[in-house]
């Protein structure tokens, strides 16, 4: 049975919203008289300015587990890392950690300002229980990865939130803590410095050290983390493998899944043509929720012909989840060069592995006529129909080989390179 990191029962913390500094001020004895009589109706305004950003949290994280915590802005991710790195005091219920915790929860935590950046890696260090031999030893590596060895005697007062972010993660990476809490690393700094960032924490987590990453950024998550935690409104809302919550995740923000199917009445499409079902399947025809970077993936869609009359042709666009067009395809069946008699018609666009990049890609489907003069009529359509999450397992056999950053482009064929040398 592994050991565990991080025990967290029933944490709930509570926040009053709407507080002035009116409440604070000094008033006259006539405004003392005004507050005492209107306080009992003041408290019942009061009840309702109070906020639950965690509401009976319960989680247990094992020792080398890499656990991305997931969720919309303000479902409670910041504040249950500020939980635990004691930061804040929870309302109610406890949290127990298991071994020395480095963190990262925003710009300069842990720093102090006067001093310079030297001093502060030593002190970070202590704090940390680290010797002054273990960082001396890590010292230069800490100070080439943060790229600020000529500011490193300046105080960190003086530093951009670039800057001071960078000698953060610095720091709390390399001081090798056995439990390591990130709050939106990748969120600050440039590109070089995400890379960096990524590789870092691919180098972390295959330590065997215990990691809670928390980003908005879901091909990181499902690539660092072998697990991930959804939050909402301050609850546990799923918890399970990373690539398949961030598929529901993902799904439910959307508001499509891989799988959508229409009635009879709200079917898409004409008196000649209706559109019934569009799904994401693997080569068995399952379902998929995800989709390996590595695999085949297929796009599936069923439709009606109900009346001979037009050559219907089936399409699919698909988009990145930065808009990016990625490419529009076209059943090119020898079969559609004909009208077809009327009946149930089932094609599937096979995608091959190793082309579409990490990330989500939305999938819009259309059946159409092409005219003599090259203008194309949707006879029936769906935007957005159906939506999927790409996922790299990070096992270097990909198109992604040992580089850690972030690829921008909508795909990433893995190509074959030939070698020669003279």
């Amino acid at each position: 049975m592994s050991h565990v990191s991080i025990r967290v029962d029933g944490i709930k913390k509570q926040y009053r919203i709407g507080e002035t500094r009116a409440a604070f001020r000094y008033g006259s004895l006539r405004d003392s008289i005004a507050d005492a009589v209107a306080a009992p109706f003041k408290r019942q305004r009061e009840a309702a300015r109070y906020i639950w950003a965690l509401d009976g949290v319960d989680l247990q994280v094992s020792t080398g587990e890499v656990v991305g915590l997931i969720g919309r802005n303000g479902a409670g991710k910041s504040t249950l890392l500020k939980v635990l790195t004691r930061i804040t005091r929870p309302t109610a219920g406890t949290a127990e950690l298991y071994g020395r915790v480095g963190s990262l929860l925003e710009v300069g935590t842990g720093f102090h300002p006067e001093l310079t950046g030297r001093e502060n890696i030593f002190l970070n260090g202590a704090i940390l229980g680290m010797r002054r031999t273990d960082i001396l030893r890590k010292f230069d590596d800490i100070v080439d990865f943060s790229g600020v060895s000529e500011f490193i005697d300046t105080p960190v007062r003086h530093y951009s939130s670039g800057m001071y972010v960078r000698l953060a993660f610095a720091v709390a990476a390399h001081l090798e803590p056995e439990i390591l809490l990130v709050d939106e690393v990748l969120a600050v700094g440039d590109a070089a410095f995400q890379r960096q960032c990524l590789g870092k924490m691919e180098d972390v987590s295959r330590s065997g050290r215990t990691v809670v990453f928390v980003s908005h950024n879901m091909p990181a998550i499902t690539r660092l983390c072998s697990r991930a935690v959804l939050l909402s409104a301050g609850k546990i809302a799923d918890d399970g493998p990373a690539d398949s919550i961030v598929a529901r995740y993902l799904a439910s923000e959307l508001g499509s899944a891989t799988e959508r199917t229409w009635s009879e009445a709200d079917s898409p499409g004409n008196d000649d043509l209706r559109l019934r079902r569009v799904s994401v399947v693997d080569e068995t025809g399952k379902v998929l929720e995800s989709v390996d970077v590595r695999k085949p993936l297929g796009i599936r869609i069923e439709f009606d012909i109900l009346a001979r009359k037009h050559r219907f042709v089936p399409g699919i666009t698909l988009t990145s989840d930065q808009g990016q067009l990625i490419f529009t395809a076209f059943d090119t069946n020898r079969m559609w060069r004909d009208p077809q008699p009327p009946g149930r018609y089932v094609s599937t666009a096979w995608i091959p592995g190793q082309l579409l990049n990490e990330g989500t890609v939305s999938v819009s489907v259309a059946l159409g006529t092409f005219s003599p003069g090259g203008k194309t009529v949707r006879q029936a359509h769906a935007n957005d129909a159906v939506a999927f999450q790409v996922v790299d397992p990070g096992e270097g056999d990909t198109a992604r080989g040992d580089f850690p950053g972030i690829w921008t482009a909508p795909v990433r064929p893995l190509l074959n390179w030939s070698i020669t040398q003279s």
